[in-house]
């Protein structure tokens, strides 16, 4: 059981996962400052495009002002690749039902909902923490109307990808891919982001490389390129004046931005090697206790984007957590995650709690939610849910040094002692 005030905190506060910057990055900025290309054109934005294409494995890159921007232009895409052009007003999805993640961050789920679209939600696997191939096949006998899923790869660990597809197929469905953690990451030797109809990767403050903000849309597909980059401009026509004939966005990349994003670029692996560094020390400082490392399966390679816990049910103490409180009743042997957060933060480290499922979120919660096999104690099969409640992200900033990591574990260690 922790003890408040038993270790030293850090006198500089350890992260979750803060932007690392390296040099480059301001050389960049600085040519764009220069040059006087500080807005949505210029090199950086051509070099972020064929950098991100040339490590994804796709034809083209659309250099785009956020992840969840990228998103929007996927579900976009689809659903008028699906359905037509929407009534001015509507959205595309208008009405349709898509299969979605359920454990992630509700900017994966949004944008469905911007184009009118309903999120059935699908459970997650254990296996992965990512969406379960099995659910998903019981949610196409449940709806097999739908034809569109929305698939994150959590944390940076691909989902089982090959099944998902092949399910997707067999009921001439969609996929559109949200890489956005996992840049970086591989199934059976392919890069996260090119397994999709429609793909998209992030540069938020706090990914694997990034921009501050920012995100690429990846595709095969020379029209759909060409379609996200005239969306992304508020749709302005080839004209010399200004014309529009359909909806538009103010979504393009920065050259500014853009100029961080490229000097990122060439750290990538760099950074990914010190995540992966990280996540081992956990699980091997741990390894004497009642907790299990955020699974990583034999046939991928995650991005180690961050490094997670959950706490073995026999070890689970008595918890209880609302919408709005938490509360829990120490025990000698046993933890759970808001005892251990709060011993992190007491030493001025930032852990976060798992993601809270789209199907425990008030604004969804009206929404339908498939798990993958329904019997009579139905709550008891929730994947989702379980990781969740037994489940925390622990500091994985990559300039976190050894000594600090130890401190964290042995924080972690005596919230069980």
């Amino acid at each position: 059981m922790y003890t408040e005030g038993k270790f030293k905190p850090f006198e500089q506060k350890v992260w979750l996962a803060s932007p690392t910057m390296h040099g480059e990055e301001l050389e960049y900025i600085t040519e764009a400052y220069n040059t006087n290309w500080m807005s949505t054109i210029g090199e950086n934005i051509n070099e972020v495009e064929r950098l991100a294409s040339e490590k994804i494995g796709t034809k083209f890159a659309v250099a785009l002002s956020t992840g969840t921007a990228t998103l929007h232009m996927a579900v976009k895409l689809a659903g008028e690749r699906l359905y037509g052009r929407a009534k001015m007003g509507d959205g595309v999805l208008k009405g349709k039902k898509v299969f979605c993640s359920d454990l992630t961050f509700d900017a994966t789920v949004n944008p469905v909902v911007y184009e009118g679209g309903e999120p059935v939600f699908i459970d997650a696997e254990y296996e992965s923490w990512n969406m379960d191939p099995e659910a998903l096949e019981r949610a196409f006998r449940l709806y097999p109307d739908v034809k569109l899923i929305d698939l994150v790869h959590l944390y940076g660990t691909p989902a089982r990808i090959d099944e998902i597809r092949k399910i997707a197929d067999a009921h001439g469905a969609l996929i559109i891919e949200d890489a956005a953690e996992s840049l970086g990451a591989s199934f059976k030797g392919k890069q996260t982001g090119s397994f999709g109809d429609f793909n998209c990767i992030s540069f938020n403050g706090n990914k694997i490389i990034t921009g501050s903000a920012g995100g690429c849309y990846l595709t095969n597909e020379e029209e759909d390129a060409v379609k996200v980059r005239k969306w992304s401009n508020q749709s302005r026509e080839p004209a010399d004046w200004y014309q529009h004939t359909e909806l538009g966005y103010n979504y393009r990349m920065s050259n500014v931005i853009a100029g961080v994003v490229r000097g990122q670029f060439g750290h990538l692996e760099e950074h990914i090697a010190q995540k992966k560094a990280i996540y081992h020390r956990y699980k091997e400082g741990l390894k004497d206790y009642p907790v299990t490392m955020n699974p990583i399966p034999d046939d991928r390679e995650a991005n180690f984007w961050l490094s997670c816990i959950t706490v073995n049910k026999d070890a689970f103490c008595r918890h209880f957590r609302s919408d709005e409180t938490v509360s829990y009743w120490p025990e000698h042997g046993k933890s759970c995650p808001t005892e251990i957060i709060g011993a992190i933060e007491g030493i001025n480290a930032e852990p976060r709690p798992i993601w809270k499922p789209m199907h425990m979120q008030p604004m969804y919660m009206p929404n339908d939610f498939v798990i993958a096999r329904e019997e009579e104690d139905s709550i008891g099969n929730d994947v989702g849910r379980d990781i969740f409640q037994r489940g925390l992200c622990l500091p994985s900033d990559n300039k976190m040094t050894k000594e600090q990591q130890d401190r964290i574990i042995e924080v972690i260690k005596a919230c069980f002692d």
